[in-house]
């Protein structure tokens, strides 16, 4: 069964999400280890999180 447009753009906003998961990693081994726990507490206080969007595409919530 082929996707739908909207699956596919879906699909493309997961890719950007992945490019931009891979720049933070590039940034990271120059930040000091204040800056590193700053930028982990802004992660975990996103929302909705990474976490939150697989488990709403699993059905989970």
């Amino acid at each position: 069964m082929p996707l739908s447009g909207e699956a596919i753009r879906t699909m493309n906003y997961v890719d950007d999400i992945s490019v931009t998961l891979r720049r933070i990693l590039t940034v990271l081994p120059s930040l000091t280890d204040e800056e590193r726990k700053r930028v982990a507490d802004h992660i975990k206080a996103a929302d909705p999180s990474y976490d939150a969007v697989v488990q709403a595409v699993q059905g989970k919530k």
